[in-house]
């Protein structure tokens, strides 16, 4: 499908999906939602896909959800952009939240993700990306979780995936004060990795998601992001064992696993048959769809 409000584009087996409202500071609306729920999709799908960066048009990343329908913004019953449709409701006929699709869809991704911060995250703008595994930011990248500055709460799962990814205190500062902060706080708070110039950020997540690319089997890799993602909510480590060692069972003698000692015995770089689409074991964690 074409794309309104993002970009799309793979080269070389890794793919840039850029927000693309710059003139709105990729204020993000309904969509946007759908377009990259869609996405998404097609990045699954496309074994030729090994690695994912996510970044913004412009000066900012996203600047949050689009205020300008006024104080209805975030009212179920007028605004059409914060929900996810009359169609998609929770069991007891409550609109699902839709930033919380788009970071659930970004969790289930079978590719490793990795968030360029080239500017402003605030609001959903950060909360969508909690879901990916490595986020970079620019010197210039501002943060703010503001839903209590707006009257609202943290959506997106963000109180599932922030307190996991940077602890509960620090994600309690960060919400109930909403206030906006920079990249090294940011960094000294976990949210990001690491912190670089404006014109090394893209480069610096390329390189990252050329070595995913060039070095490893994709189905390990997608095995491993759900296997870590899925471990967050284990009981206990004697459960993901037993995760473990099923995929353990089920991989070590498929014909990555092969490739992969034989290429390191022969000190050549390996060339990993198996593809996501047809080959990923049954063993490996799922969830619903959306």
């Amino acid at each position: 499908m074409p794309y309104a409000e993002i970009e799309y584009e793979v080269r070389g087996g890794i793919a840039t999906v850029t927000l693309n409202r710059p003139q709105k500071m990729n204020a993000y609306t309904f969509v946007m939602r759908n377009e990259m729920l869609d996405v998404f999709d097609r990045i699954d799908a496309d074994d030729d896909v090994r690695a994912v960066v996510v970044t913004g048009a412009g000066h900012a990343f996203c600047a949050g959800a689009d205020l300008s329908g006024g104080g209805d913004t975030f009212d179920k019953d007028r605004s059409k952009d914060m929900f996810a449709g009359e169609d998609d409701v929770l069991e007891d006929g409550t609109p699902r939240d839709g930033g919380g699709t788009v970071a659930l869809r970004i969790a289930r991704c079978l590719k490793p993700v990795i968030g360029a911060f080239n500017g402003a995250a605030v609001g959903v703008g950060v909360t969508m990306t909690l879901p990916m595994d490595v986020r970079l930011a620019s010197e210039k990248a501002r943060f703010g979780f503001v839903f209590a500055r707006r009257g609202i709460v943290t959506e997106a799962a963000s109180s599932w995936f922030l307190p996991r990814l940077v602890g509960i205190a620090q994600a309690m500062e960060w919400a109930a004060t909403g206030r906006i902060f920079d990249a090294q706080e940011a960094l000294a708070g976990r949210l990001v990795s690491r912190v670089h110039a404006p014109g090394e950020l893209l480069p610096a997540a390329y390189a990252l998601a050329r070595e995913i690319a060039d070095n490893t089997s994709a189905v390990s890799v997608a095995a491993i992001r759900r296997l870590m993602w899925s471990g967050l909510s284990a009981p206990s480590p004697w459960d993901a064992h037993i995760a473990d060692s099923r995929l353990m069972a089920s991989l070590g003698g498929a014909a990555d696993a092969v490739e992969g000692v034989s290429s390191f015995l022969e000190k050549r770089d390996a060339a990993f048959p198996l593809r996501v689409s047809k080959d990923l074991p049954p063993e490996v964690p799922d969830w619903p769809v959306r």
